[in-house]
């Protein structure tokens, strides 16, 4: 009965639908404009302060950065930068790095769909992920929620409202991908359309510069972005293995995603 119910699971797993999701921003679009920020608050019930412009006090999981070449006028340059949580796989002996130092198995790799998740019951708040983490995509809750009154019935019902004491961070819009299983279930389908799972940082940005999908699917358009001459991850040398690209034909922008160390210095601040 054992080896049956084993061979069973094993037939189960190997028909399982496999995905690697992730996202490609071309930097040369990208205006700074700051809407997928407010939509990424608005889709995953991020509370207001009262002064949301203080950098210490504010929560947010996805942040645009703003970095110029550091040459003076005319030769000026300025760069957009959104950047969510990057969802790294890690490579070889590397893993995650925040899912590796939690303690609290809170975050977690999934091979289901490439996204690193966080349990916001799980957590109790030791911020171990926090300094783990190069790209700073975690944000600690330091208070409760509170929001103006009358906004609480804007609230998704689909996202939990996090307490104070956890960590909290992008999860590319998780629970959009659960309803679109739910929908292609009910149609008989096992497989997702390309459109059906989006991002709302992805559907809000008026230049159309963020591109979400399967980045392992050869039909989508992540798919064949992410292998343009001028593309490139944040930080890669880490080998963290990020699974959000940025493309931009310049070549300083390049340079400084990588954190070059060259001759021509640069500035970075937030939008």
């Amino acid at each position: 009965m054992k080896e049956a119910h084993h061979e069973a699971h094993e037939h189960h797993g190997a028909h399982k639908k496999t995905y690697k999701f992730g996202m490609v921003v071309d930097l040369d679009k990208c205006t700074g404009c700051g809407a997928c920020m407010v939509a990424c608050m608005a889709e995953n019930n991020l509370p207001f302060r009262k002064d949301n412009s203080d950098r210490m006090r504010s929560q947010l999981w996805m942040r645009v950065y703003k970095i110029s070449n550091g040459r003076p006028f005319p030769d000026t340059d300025i760069c957009y930068i959104p950047r969510p949580c990057q969802h790294c796989e890690g490579s070889g002996h590397h893993h995650t790095p925040c899912v590796s130092v939690c303690p609290a198995t809170a975050t977690d790799y999934s091979h289901e769909t490439g996204i690193v998740s966080q349990v916001y019951t799980r957590c109790f708040g030791c911020r171990y992920c926090m300094a783990a983490c190069p790209y700073h995509v975690r944000v600690f809750n330091w208070w409760d929620p509170t929001w103006p009154k009358g906004m609480k019935k804007y609230l998704n019902p689909d996202v939990s409202v996090r307490m104070r004491g956890v960590v909290e961070k992008c999860s590319f819009c998780y629970h959009r991908f659960q309803r679109a299983k739910d929908k292609a279930y009910a149609e008989g389908r096992r497989e997702l359309h390309e459109d059906e799972y989006q991002t709302a940082c992805t559907q809000a940005c008026p230049a159309g510069a963020i591109t979400f999908g399967d980045l392992s699917n050869p039909e989508h358009k992540v798919h064949k972005l992410k292998k343009s001459p001028y593309a490139f991850r944040l930080l890669e040398k880490l080998g963290t293995n990020p699974k959000v690209y940025y493309v931009s034909t310049r070549d300083w922008v390049r340079k400084a995603g990588e954190a070059y160390a060259g001759e021509e210095g640069k500035s970075v601040t937030h939008a």
